[in-house]
């Protein structure tokens, strides 16, 4: 990740990816560090979608259903016809260009909608103070039981 700083506060813009990473009619996570506020960072995990009019949207890759990864399961964060962002462990479905859930156990709710632009070829966020380091997992984080496995001898 580089960075391009503008000033500080909402001016800061950080890359994420060069355009042409994200294609049109696709989704993207990316797992990024955000800063905590007291000198550390925390995970900040995204999702950038990409609509069939090759617009860039940016979410939170989080549903606000249970806050877990919409990604989670299949890996995939697009429905079937790739026109919607899913969540794989409910099925509700989001408008890629607003965020808002259209059907689900979270219809009405929004996924929390991030500023992204493209600059000179690269893909940016603005409005979040990242980190260059990511931060180390801990065992309270937001990871799922499907997400993490435990070998035990026997």
């Amino acid at each position: 990740m580089s960075e391009t700083t503008q000033g500080p506060g909402p001016d800061e813009v950080f890359v994420i990816c060069a355009m042409d990473a994200v294609a049109p009619g696709a989704a993207k996570a990316f797992d990024l560090a955000e800063a905590d506020g007291q000198g550390g960072a925390k995970p900040f995990r995204i999702v950038v979608a990409r609509n069939k009019a090759g617009q860039y949207f940016s979410y939170r890759n989080a549903c606000p259903h249970q806050g877990v990864w919409l990604n989670i399961g299949s890996g995939a964060f697009l429905d079937e016809t790739g026109a919607q962002l899913k969540c794989g462990r409910h099925g509700a479905t989001f408008a890629i260009e607003t965020g808002h859930c259209i059907s689900g156990a979270c219809e009405g709710a929004q996924l929390q909608r991030l500023d992204v632009e493209a600059l000179d070829g690269d893909l940016c966020i603005r409005g979040v103070t990242l980190v260059e380091d990511d931060p180390p997992l801990r065992h309270d984080d937001d990871m799922d039981e499907t997400m993490e496995i435990t070998i035990h001898p026997g």
